[in-house]
């Protein structure tokens, strides 16, 4: 015990963790690496990949035959490829692998403007080439099922098809961020490896509640590539949903982890947001 009249020092511990600085919105050097035409290439075939195999599934056979794999089976498609394609392209590209992903990480300050115009060009040009392929392969089949093509299903509303790619999007790009978020990386080294799994997760359980409502976009890239390759009227009649709900789910689920899950500065996000701390205080009732 400590003497009358001395005082006690205790060392603080020393802080585990510091923000990374938000990146750089435009790096015209950027355009001369290497590295970010290799990670463009990266989103190109993975796009491709997820494309070829989901819309495989869903149209092999017909998601209603008896020998079809079933909504369910759809789901786990997309989902699983999610899964082991983020696994296998998170380290070279980030493995954003669809439009509204990059667009939300953009708004958070995770990569440059011109890294993420260059990514959502490669992810639709490899959505584009992973529908043709299944086209090329099942040609008749997909005729029949419509190609996989994103479309508000009857007896539903545009509205509701469109809240429907919201909330679906808005739940992808909500567990992205917190899968990667830096902190839990600098906290638990085993965070980077198991990062995929949720992601998957989530793009399987959207899936599970979407499919009947509008197929399940949740990704432009998709929506948009089997549209092209089937090129019939009705796959260009809701075509906007599929970009316009992805794109709001995807910066509201930026704004709220940034803002209200970590609660970081403003300089964290890319568009002006109201700060919390310049809010005025309730003043106190006399």
């Amino acid at each position: 015990m400590a003497e009358t009249g001395q005082s006690v020092h205790i060392k603080s511990a020393p802080k585990d963790y510091s923000e990374p600085e938000p990146h750089v919105l435009w790096d015209s050097g950027e355009f001369r690496k290497w590295s970010l035409w290799r990670a463009a290439i990266v989103e190109f075939v993975a796009t491709l990949l997820f494309v070829y195999i989901g819309v495989g599934a869903a149209i092999g056979n017909g998601r209603t035959h008896p020998d079809g794999v079933g909504m369910l089976g759809v789901a786990w498609s997309f989902g699983a490829t999610i899964f082991v394609l983020v696994y296998c392209t998170a380290g070279i590209s980030g493995g954003h692998i669809n439009p509204a992903v990059t667009l939300g990480l953009l708004l958070g300050r995770k990569l440059s403007v011109n890294r993420a115009f260059i990514y959502i060009v490669a992810q639709i040009v490899g959505a584009i080439c992973g529908a043709g392929f299944v086209k090329a392969f099942q040609k008749t089949r997909f005729q029949v099922e419509g190609g996989g093509t994103n479309f508000v299903a009857e007896g539903f509303t545009s509205g509701a098809g469109l809240g429907a790619e919201i909330l679906g999007t808005f739940m992808l790009v909500y567990v992205v961020f917190s899968a990667t978020d830096a902190k839990l990386k600098a906290r638990d080294s085993h965070v980077p490896i198991l990062a995929p799994l949720p992601i998957g997760f989530a793009v399987f359980v959207v899936h599970l509640v979407t499919i009947p409502i509008t197929g399940c976009g949740i990704n432009p890239a998709r929506s948009f590539g089997s549209a092209v390759i089937w090129n019939h009227g009705k796959a260009w009649d809701d075509q906007w949903i599929f970009w316009i709900g992805p794109f709001i789910g995807a910066s509201l689920a930026a704004i709220y982890h940034q803002h209200v899950i970590r609660v970081l500065p403003d300089k964290h996000f890319l568009l002006p947001t109201l700060s919390l701390s310049t809010m005025p205080k309730a003043r106190p009732q006399s």
